[in-house]
């Protein structure tokens, strides 16, 4: 739904299970009608897709595509973006690392996010951009030695080259902008802003510049424009924080090199305090939050670097001493404190400030992904928390 005029507000699909296209469809059609008429009734309702690649090829077969879309103009909902990190399965089973899998060095991704685009440049409303946010290139720790590490950037502009050209295509044809937004998470090949601008000036430009220029006859200056229209952020709120990044700082600098912002995930970190009289409630705590779906790394700001556990395990096995550390579990955004522990929404108050002052993004998407695995006393009525979320956003906007 559109917020003053500003900004598209929606929640992520990614929270409902949906590994075919029947699944996915049956969960749509169950919860958002329903969260629809508690946040948005009289308005149009926006919607973030999540697909997975199997979902996704089902949408093209028969005429799928065609009833979701005369489904979505019956109830008043529109999509305007899509969460393509995600490639297989996301719920219900182990997850992990392989939420990376396949990677940006492979052509399964490349033609799984080019596929989800044709279905958006359906979908999408005339008058609005759509983007999809998609992997920070690849697992960190699948990539060990420095020249394993730059193939894989090399091979992700190689393949993000490919999508500035698709979506070229896509806009010269429909008048439709579509963007592709860069997700980057803790032990992501990306993991905070100066990676990203090492990636777009070290490979992304000067690749794809090459590549554009025998393709598209683009000279330099041209191909740039294009790399900066069509490849933009995913600022995720939660993972930001956990690369201990101030908001504001961010946007200049992202903004100071020409990169934009296509979508803000709003989410909220797992943040834990120390304090000695409450360390053992800290620890039994925390711990209810190790489950074996998704990773959570916890990452530590010690002078100017980040440490990093790679998973929740690791820091409960170690049980360092600590003065803050955060956690990558999506908790509830109208979440401020749970128990002996706390979480980043401050991050999430910042960038709403910036955001009445600044146009920095006008996709916003709540993405509390973790509904089904959080501890029993956070596990609340699913349409019930989504309508809360919303609800708070809009409110705090």
């Amino acid at each position: 739904m559109l917020i003053k005029g500003k900004h598209h507000v929606t929640y992520c699909t990614n929270i409902h299970p949906g590994q075919d296209w029947d699944n996915t469809f049956k969960h749509i059609k169950k919860y958002v009608p329903e969260i629809k008429k508690q946040v948005a009734p009289n308005i149009p309702f926006g919607l973030g897709l999540r697909l997975s690649n199997k979902a996704s090829e089902q949408l093209n077969e028969k005429d799928h595509l065609s009833q979701f879309k005369k489904w979505l103009d019956t109830e008043d909902v529109y999509v305007f973006t899509m969460n393509g990190f995600p490639y297989g399965n996301f719920h219900d089973e182990r997850v992990k690392d392989k939420v990376h899998a396949p990677d940006w060095t492979t052509p399964k991704r490349l033609s799984y996010t080019k596929r989800l685009f044709q279905q958006l440049a359906i979908l999408l409303p005339a008058g609005i951009s759509g983007g999809i946010s998609t992997s920070p290139i690849t697992y960190r720790h699948w990539h060990t030695s420095e020249e394993d590490i730059n193939s894989a950037f090399e091979t992700g502009a190689k393949h993000f080259t490919e999508i500035i050209s698709h979506l070229y295509q896509i806009e010269e044809q429909t008048g439709k902008y579509l963007h592709l937004d860069i997700e980057p998470e803790p032990d992501g090949l990306l993991e905070n802003s100066d990676e990203v601008i090492r990636f777009f000036e070290d490979y992304l430009i000067p690749i794809a510049t090459t590549q554009l220029k025998s393709k598209h006859a683009w000279d330099q200056e041209e191909s740039r424009k294009y790399i900066l229209r069509y490849i933009t952020l995913c600022y995720d709120i939660c993972h930001f924080s956990l690369a201990y990044e101030e908001p504001m700082a961010t946007f200049k600098k992202l903004a100071g090199k020409g990169i934009g912002i296509g979508k803000i995930q709003v989410s909220a970190a797992l943040k834990i305090l120390s304090d000695q009289q409450q360390n053992n409630a800290i620890w039994e705590t925390l711990s209810r939050f190790d489950e074996p779906t998704y990773l959570h790394q916890v990452t530590e700001k010690i002078g100017d670097q980040v440490r990093t556990y790679n998973d929740l395990p690791a820091l409960l096995k170690a049980k360092p001493n600590f003065k803050e550390l955060r956690a990558h579990f999506h908790v509830p955004i109208f979440l401020e404190q749970f128990e002996a522990l706390y979480s980043t929404q401050d991050h999430i108050l910042k960038v709403i400030e910036v955001l009445k002052e600044e146009q920095i993004s006008d996709h916003l998407e709540i993405e509390t992904y973790t509904w089904d695995v959080l501890p029993a006393a956070l596990k609340k009525d699913l349409v019930a928390s989504v309508v809360r979320e919303i609800n708070w956003l809009k409110e705090r906007l």
